[in-house]
């Protein structure tokens, strides 16, 4: 009968598990001394070696001749264990058996000696399925077992077991495995079952089993389907991913802002049948190594990647602000979730993602004006900005007021002197505004509050003068009235002192009727015209 690869190759003895050396060195030398724990906890991710580890144990404990803490593998319990005809080896799936009567047969079945073995073993594997009721029945046993009793616990959500049970088991914690480790196992099996496996393909396989040998393997035993040669192509057809080069053609577009060949991206993975969730989940993973490469000087450290990909998501990097970056990794989070749950408007939801990635102008989110900020912040350090005449004339939209009527000046006599008269008539001076930083946290703020008192404020603008007054520009009269009454003029005031970090009076809080709000913000024109 044919026997799936990651059964026919599951480790017989410590030694031979990969990447857990932190624990088969422990566990060899309880074996060595025959000082076993009554209860062991193994807790890490699925294909770890939990239950491999388990099983390993189980035979150690009752092997007749054990070899430097591991397994004969001759003895007749060692067999019998490997051929699960031992009796004394009880394995449970919590999953499926999780109620409290189930407990209750293992509680009433360990006063008994075992039959054939030194120790009776139990094996419960995803224990944290288990009920409240199961849990209390397991603790007293699992505190005080007989001397003939081992119980060997599995999980991969530790944090969903009691405490109580948790402080009464060995505890020992399973990490994911190196990528390294992982590439070595799988040549090692391709030698021994006369697979073709490339370099590039095992390494492929193993960042795609993100650390556990597995899946790793059964992707290795599935790549290899046919007696064919199991290289990068291979790989990629047999997964359904689009591959890495696909990838940063597709970050590159965005730079670009090349929307045919965005489209084209998604038209490819949609014509060769692969899910577009795999396509984005791989274009996230690439933007999280770009993250990584822009934001440590240790990128090495954190990314398991050749020389010539380091080289290439370094240039991406370079062409990325860090405000950037954030923004679109949120959007293709969102986008993400969305994919996950629809069923027909996958390829249009990427798409319009995409297409949004391309302009942050398209989203109105503080990330994407941060993104907007970092980018102008850039370029007018390197010199390439200047500001347009226009903004340079008029920095904020021109303020109609009320014409305010001048009484005459009393005419009196007054001396002045000769070298302070000026040489002609002097054109008064415009006050000097400025506009107020972080608006749309104070819209943000009001509309907590009154969701109906943000609608008006979000196509307002807002400028202080020198003498610390903030002038509130609406683009209507009704605007204006609606927010002059009593309570929303004071959640606005309450707001902007907020934002401003200062008391703002109420006296010094005015609004107004601006004659135009223009369309575009200073940012995009400045950046518009560059």
């Amino acid at each position: 009968m044919y026997q799936a690869f990651y059964r026919k190759w599951r480790p017989r003895t410590f030694r031979d598990v990969c990447g857990q050396e932190h624990i088969t060195s422990i566990l060899q030398y309880e074996a060595e001394h025959g000082a076993f724990s009554h209860a062991y906890l193994f807790c890490g991710s699925r294909g770890t070696g939990k239950t491999t580890c388990a099983k390993i144990l189980a035979k150690v404990v009752n092997c007749e001749h054990p070899v430097d803490g591991n397994p004969c593998g001759v003895c007749s319990a060692c067999q019998a264990i490997d051929s699960g005809s031992a009796t004394d080896v009880l394995e449970m799936d919590a999953a499926s058996n999780n109620g409290v009567e189930n407990i209750r047969d293992i509680r009433d079945e360990v006063i008994y000696s075992p039959s054939s073995l030194r120790y009776r073993v139990y094996i419960i594997d995803e224990v944290h399925m288990l009920s409240a009721s199961a849990f209390n029945a397991l603790l007293k046993t699992l505190e005080e077992p007989p001397q003939h009793v081992v119980f060997i616990l599995a999980t991969t959500e530790l944090q969903k077991l009691p405490a109580t049970i948790v402080s009464r088991c060995q505890r020992f914690d399973f990490r994911r495995i190196s990528t390294d480790t992982l590439v070595a196992r799988l040549e090692y099996i391709a030698r021994e079952e006369e697979i073709d496996l490339s370099p590039d393909a095992a390494r492929m396989i193993a960042k795609l089993a993100q650390g556990g040998m597995r899946d790793a393997i059964s992707l290795l035993e599935l790549c290899a389907g046919g007696g064919r040669t199991v290289d990068v192509a291979a790989v990629e057809e047999a997964v359904g991913i689009s591959g890495r080069d696909a990838m940063i053609k597709t970050v590159s577009a965005v730079l670009e802002k090349d929307y045919d060949l965005l489209f084209s991206q998604i038209a490819e993975v949609v014509r060769s049948s692969k899910d577009i969730a795999v396509f984005w989940e791989d274009l996230i993973s690439l933007y999280r190594d770009i993250l990584v490469m822009k934001s440590t000087k240790s990128a090495r450290a954190y990314l398991d990647l050749t020389d010539s990909e380091c080289e290439q998501l370094s240039r991406l990097a370079d062409a990325f602000s860090k405000e950037t970056l954030l923004l679109h990794c949120k959007l293709l989070e969102d986008a993400y979730f969305a994919i996950k749950q629809s069923t027909a408007a996958k390829r249009v939801i990427a798409e319009m993602t995409l297409v949004r990635l391309c302009d942050d102008r398209l989203d109105t989110s503080n990330e994407a004006l941060l993104s907007r900020i970092a980018r102008l912040e850039e370029r007018v350090s390197s010199g390439v900005v200047q500001a347009p005449a226009s903004a340079e004339k008029q920095t904020v939209p021109a303020v109609k007021t009320q014409a305010v009527k001048k009484e005459a000046p009393v005419k009196e006599t007054v001396k002045i002197e000769k070298s302070s008269m000026p040489s002609s008539p002097a054109t008064p001076k415009a006050p000097k505004l400025s506009p107020v930083r972080n608006w749309m946290e104070v819209v943000v703020s009001v509309g907590r509050v009154e969701p109906s008192d943000a609608g008006f404020l979000k196509t307002a603008r807002a400028v202080t003068d020198e003498a610390g007054h903030v002038i509130v520009l609406f683009d209507n009269a009704f605007g204006v009235s609606r927010i002059a009454s009593p309570a929303a003029k004071e959640r606005l005031r309450v707001a902007i002192s907020t934002v401003l970090g200062r008391e703002l009076g109420e006296k010094d809080l005015i609004l107004e009727i601006a004659e135009k709000v223009a369309d575009l913000s200073v940012i995009d024109e400045i950046l518009e015209s560059n």
